[in-house]
């Protein structure tokens, strides 16, 4: 059975339409990447899958459960699907370490002796447990990003979703980033990764979805759609990008 199943999802904001019928499933250990032009509801996507935004209309089956019509609370989600997003979202006022126990304490329930346990490992696996006592305004936004990834990671979910990572960063800080994310697909966490590094969607994902319009224009493996792509819309939005990424 899918992890996450999508059918008929729909999202209006008053009279705009930015989902207009989604529909897909993301099996265990499966990294999905959604590539596309802004504004083509990519975001509103994955916002809408950790009820993040409510859904106009559809479902959103979690392990065969429509959450979106759930009496659960969206935390209880939120736990299960964790979220990474483009401005990091970290709390100021807490340190590195601060950031990745305060939602396994008080979510979770989890001593403050375990969370921290299980914050370090993580920490250590995206190279940020030398800065535990660190505020954010004292590190860089690469490693502002880790630490966000981190935070996600000690949540201990079932799937991983990601909002652009890259997008606020400099451009020699996204290389930091995109290997903490490639080493985790590797590890068999499920992931829905919202991206414009095509380069990195090419080699992480094993199935690349092509948004625009607010609909899912084409999906297959990332060989076809990078280097076959089947849609007149897939063949234009990627030769504009490739073209703007290697100026001749």
């Amino acid at each position: 059975m899918a992890v996450v199943e999508i059918k008929n999802l729909t999202k209006n904001f008053g009279e705009n339409k930015i989902l207009k019928g989604i529909d897909f499933s993301i099996e265990k250990g499966e990294v999905v990447c959604i590539i596309g032009a802004s504004g083509s509801g990519k975001s509103t996507l994955l916002r809408c899958i950790n009820l993040l935004e409510t859904p106009t209309s559809g479902e959103i089956l979690f392990h065969g459960e429509n959450v979106a019509e759930s009496r659960k609370p969206p935390t209880e989600l939120r736990t299960k699907m964790g979220m990474v997003f483009q401005q990091f979202n970290l709390f100021n006022n807490l340190s590195v370490l601060g950031n990745c126990t305060i939602g396994q304490v008080k979510v979770l329930k989890r001593k403050f002796a375990d969370a921290k346990e299980i914050a370090l490992q993580y920490l250590e696996k995206v190279g940020m447990d030398q800065y535990i006592n660190a505020k954010p305004h004292q590190i860089s936004g690469g490693q502002k990003q880790r630490v966000a990834i981190a935070r996600a990671l000690s949540m201990e979910p079932e799937a991983l979703l990601f909002d652009e990572p890259t997008s606020a960063l400099d451009p020699e800080m996204v290389g930091e980033v995109l290997k903490v994310i490639h080493n985790l697909a590797g590890s068999g966490l499920t992931m829905i990764i919202v991206t414009h590094e095509m380069d990195f969607a090419r080699e992480v994902a094993d199935r690349v979805i092509f948004m625009a319009d607010g609909v899912i224009v084409e999906e297959d493996v990332p060989e076809n759609i990078f280097g076959n792509p089947k849609n007149e819309k897939t063949r234009a939005f990627l030769m504009r990008i490739l073209n703007r990424d290697n100026p001749s």
